[in-house]
């Protein structure tokens, strides 16, 4: 299972690094790819989607589930 977001405010390495330590926290041993080009960002081995988007939107970010 994958849950992609849609981050428009994710435009830097730093908001790539911020995010990723988030979701790392949120859900240990989860996977996440980013493609800074499309503001997307998909992340595989969870499905606690509602905790993922809290973690982001809490280190700052204006995530929105695809």
């Amino acid at each position: 299972m994958s849950i992609e977001f849609q981050v428009p405010d994710m435009t830097c390495g730093h908001c790539v690094k911020t995010i990723t330590g988030a979701v790392s926290e949120a859900a240990p041993g989860a996977t996440v790819t980013v493609d800074l080009s499309t503001h997307r960002l998909t992340i595989t081995g969870t499905d606690q989607a509602d905790k993922l988007e809290a973690a982001i939107r809490d280190a700052g970010y204006a995530p929105t589930r695809l």
